[in-house]
């Protein structure tokens, strides 16, 4: 059972530990009961949250039983940001959001077996419990100097901002989630982002306080690109787990057009390919490296994992069509328009003229390039070669009523959209 931290380890996915040593005994030992938690502050999971979730699951494989909250409770508060307060979600949104997240989660665990997983919420004990109690019985165990000096915490009280007292308390209500798992669950490990590390020895040193009890903690990195640009984040924005926040096909590319200078940390940390694979996979980059052989590798195992085969599938036949090596008429019309979505476009109708409509979609830079790439037979239409340099967009080539793909040489692509 203690094989899971070395793997961890070899993945890059231990930043910090309360003691290391302590817990590779502790995971030796037996089935170790662990909880990593998700606040509702958004509708939607995250690339980022991906990796603790699947962190989770590599535990979890190794035969420890974990347990995901979803806080129902702590998200209608947030975790303090650096650049100031967040805005108050209404029980009600912070409610439905709990659910979806809920139900992102559920297909990444294993909730049946002798290490079966276990969803949680936090309203169901914060709620109940009175500001008198919250007082007495958590408050008392915390000193101001120690939450005063949390990073984030000091850096709020340094800054134009300041810091309310409701986000302060944040690190408290965390805390006591630790508590109240190792006292229902008997929860001795709880794991996050390094971002996380005070609130999670606010739980650990709670725990002590109050159970005299040795607890652990275990952190991940925060996954950072090879060129210093933020991770998880695209032209268009946040990279989300939700099939209508970040369609399957935007959600694959992320991973198709990931640098071969951080394709195998991903592999590492987002898929479950063994060593020996992702060793043959960065062997392949570093001697093949046109082939993106890891690069589509990451992309379909992170989709199927995401959002199942079946959408992966759809997504690697619409990425192939685009490029001449399937029929975009075979792509059903969601596909379709995630696969168009981040193309150059410009409107056209029946009737209009193709050369006129390569040179208005930025394909060609002008009406006598596009007669040129006619003539030298590297002009196509949704892949189909255009030999005429008078000939008309019709009906038959609109994909689903809407879509006309033009394609210049084998790369340079572009979409009329005759949609109003």
């Amino acid at each position: 059972m203690s094989d899971v931290l070395d793997d961890l380890q070899w993945r890059g996915l231990v930043a910090q530990s309360t003691d290391v040593d302590a817990l590779r005994s502790a995971l030796s030992a037996g089935p170790v009961t662990l909880y990593c938690g998700f606040d509702p502050t958004a509708p939607s999971l995250h690339i980022g949250n991906l990796v603790q979730i699947l962190t989770v699951r590599r535990l979890q494989l190794g035969g420890h039983r974990p347990l995901a909250l979803v806080g129902g409770a702590t998200g209608l508060i947030g975790d303090p940001k650096m650049t100031g307060e967040r805005t108050l979600n209404s029980p009600e949104v912070v409610g439905e959001w709990v659910e979806r997240i809920r139900r992102q989660i559920e297909p990444l665990l294993d909730f049946q077996g002798p290490t079966a997983a276990r969803m949680v919420n936090n309203l169901d004990w914060t709620a109940p419990l009175s500001a008198i109690d919250f007082l007495r019985d958590v408050g008392k165990h915390y000193r101001l100097g120690t939450m005063l000096a949390k990073d984030t915490v000091a850096r709020r009280l340094n800054s134009e901002h300041g810091i309310s007292f409701t986000e302060f308390s944040y690190q408290i209500l965390q805390g006591m989630d630790y508590l109240e798992l190792y006292r229902r669950h008997g929860v001795s490990l709880q794991t996050g982002g390094n971002d996380q590390w005070g609130n999670l020895l606010s739980g650990v040193e709670l725990v002590r306080k109050v159970e005299q009890a040795h607890v652990h903690a275990l952190t991940t990195p925060l996954i950072t690109k090879a060129d210093g640009t933020k991770f998880g984040k695209t032209e268009s924005g946040t990279v989300w787990l939700d099939p209508v926040m970040t369609s399957p096909y935007a959600f694959y590319q992320f991973w198709l057009n990931a640098d071969d200078a951080d394709v195998v940390g991903y592999l590492k940390v987002f898929t479950f390919r063994l060593r020996g694979e992702i060793e043959d996979l960065e062997r392949a980059v570093a001697e093949r490296p046109a082939a993106r052989e890891a690069q589509r590798t990451l992309a379909y195992d992170v989709t199927a994992l995401v959002h199942g085969a079946p959408a992966a599938d759809k997504v690697v036949a619409a990425s192939q069509a685009l490029f001449g090596r399937g029929d975009l008429r075979e792509l059903d019309e969601a596909t379709t328009a995630a696969a168009v979505a981040e193309l150059p476009r410009a409107q056209g109708a029946p009737g209009d003229l193709l050369v006129d409509l390569f040179a208005a979609t930025g394909v060609v830079a002008s009406k006598a390039a596009a007669r040129r790439a006619v003539a030298e037979g590297g002009a196509s239409v949704n892949n189909v070669k255009v030999t005429d340099d008078a000939a008309e967009l019709t009906d038959e080539d609109l994909l689903h009523g809407r879509w006309a793909v033009l394609r210049r040489g084998k790369r340079t692509l572009a979409v009329v959209d005759a949609g109003r």
